[in-house]
């Protein structure tokens, strides 16, 4: 299994084993380089041992309040996943629910402990499986071995499990209670304030998602979302005597490309680029869907320009921020237009959030860390996401002079050239020319007949023909996996 992880962590890997555990890991070196790649520590006479993906953000905090900055020559690392595995220690499973940031952590004792969790968002990835006694664990769908394949299933977001306890629930998903701020009229323009915090949430957000030992980029996909957070990522890094670098790639002439050019001149980046073909595109989805362990067109048509300009950062940082989670916030995809009441459009964005782990940042994560990077998204860090799902969701739908993420548009006026901050929602595939690409070539790959015939080889049915042709490719490369329970599809196809 962590043979097949080897792409996930180049910065080293270590294995630890106890009574009845197996622990591996393969470590990307992000805040703290020189720690070692497996996080331990001693309680007692016990030996623990942690294995954690992603980043816990307050491990400062957690590490003052544990009084460890003073403990000498026994603090050990500096980690942040030494921070809550010190924690762990002292107060139990209870301990992951004070934990910021995107995370999938398990620890192991050599006195029978045991534990595994998972952040709310379920930003970082972690897969199960269960038979009989026996329980795995892992980032991704391919580390398993085929014979378990049949029995793996997403780890649910926001839970702990321990042997004693089972699957305990954690904190609740940010927006899953009352709107907080509906105390006024949603149909007027919101007070000034709400444009402030969200700015200056968001501002905090980029600066934590930059507090990091290794060289930082952001992909600068031309849209809005990705060009606010290169707009305040570049301020940040030329306040601290730098200069930020972008990547963005397209085809020749693509939107996605000259608005990238545009953004990254205004805000003054060290700015990288690579131009790419339909040939090129075409044959890279193989690959690309194997990496992506989805079949989902949405996800495939994105996840190409994503595994490009993940390649191109590579060569040049180990962090790259990026600019997901906004459309889930602020309803910036077409079909949450349809709605007609704020509470229906608040309850599909919820629901939308919950599902994210097995959609856009599956592709996220997958992509980057198929490069050896790791994405950081900083509209998803939580106290960005508590605030905007507390925003009366009626200022969040269409209306005349209200376009899509008008909210987020509008906060940060003056930050970007006007033709970029209200430029016209594209997915990404859209605006790199990648939809129109691989749709005619895939889709043509399949007769009308075979998808009669095999569309209920999945629930639900495939849709099209292109779907079919990449859940082929998706069978081919994950034999066993079911895809009902582990992939997550959009609403179109």
């Amino acid at each position: 299994m962590l043979e097949r992880m080897r792409h996930r962590g180049p910065d080293g890997g270590e294995v630890r084993r106890g009574d009845g555990w197996w622990l591996g890991t393969q470590r990307l070196a992000i805040v703290a380089p020189d720690a070692s790649p497996m996080t331990g520590t001693i309680d007692g006479d016990a030996q623990l041992w942690l294995a954690g993906d992603g980043q816990i953000y307050n491990h400062r905090r957690i590490r003052d309040r544990l009084g460890l900055e003073a403990d000498g020559g026994a603090r050990g690392d500096v980690s942040d996943l030494d921070a809550a595995l010190r924690l762990f220690v002292r107060e139990g499973a209870g301990a992951f629910e004070q934990l910021w940031g995107a995370f999938a952590l398990v620890i192991a004792g050599s006195d029978g402990r045991f534990a595994a969790a998972r952040d709310v968002l379920g930003i970082a990835p972690l897969y199960w499986a269960r038979r009989g006694e026996t329980v795995l664990f892992a980032s991704e769908l391919k580390a398993f071995d085929e014979d378990w394949r049949a029995d793996v299933e997403p780890f649910p977001p926001g839970h702990v499990w321990t042997p004693g306890t089972g699957l305990v629930e954690g904190p609740a998903l940010p927006g899953s209670g009352p709107v907080l701020l509906a105390s006024r009229d949603p149909r007027e323009d919101p007070p000034e304030w709400v444009f402030d915090a969200l700015r200056e949430t968001l501002v905090r957000a980029v600066s934590q998602s930059l507090d990091v030992a290794a060289p930082a980029g952001v992909l600068l996909s031309g849209g809005v979302d990705s060009s606010i957070v290169t707009a305040i990522a570049a301020r940040i890094v030329r306040e601290r005597g730098s200069c930020l670098p972008s990547f963005a790639v397209g085809m020749a002439g693509s939107r996605d490309l000259l608005a990238a050019r545009e953004v990254a001149e205004h805000v003054g980046t060290d700015h990288h680029e690579l131009i790419y073909t339909a040939e090129d595109a075409i044959a890279l989805v193989p690959r690309v869907i194997s990496e992506l362990e989805s079949f989902d067109p949405t996800l495939v048509h994105s996840a190409v320009p994503h595994h490009l300009v993940a390649e191109l950062a590579a060569e040049h940082v180990e962090v790259v921020l990026a600019g997901e989670g906004a459309d889930e916030l602020f309803a910036g995809y077409t079909h949450f237009g349809l709605h007609e009441s704020g509470d229906e459009l608040h309850g599909e964005l919820v629901e939308t959030l919950a599902g994210m782990h097995i959609g856009g940042l599956q592709r996220v994560d997958r992509v980057a860390a198929a490069h050896g990077v790791e994405p950081r998204m900083p509209f998803l860090d939580l106290d960005f996401v508590e605030l905007a799902m507390a925003i009366p969701p009626e200022w969040k739908m269409l209306r005349e002079g209200r376009p899509a993420k008008w909210l987020l548009r509008r906060a940060f006026d003056g930050w970007l050239p006007d033709g970029v901050l209200w430029r016209r929602k594209e997915q990404f595939g859209q605006g790199t020319g990648m939809n129109t690409v691989l749709r005619e070539h895939y889709g043509a790959l399949v007769e009308a007949e075979d998808l009669q015939r095999e569309s209920s080889r999945v629930a639900p049915p495939l849709r099209t023909r292109e779907e079919l042709a990449y859940y082929r490719i998706f069978a081919a490369a994950l034999p066993g996996i079911d895809a009902a329970r582990n992939v997550g599809r959009f609403i179109e196809a």
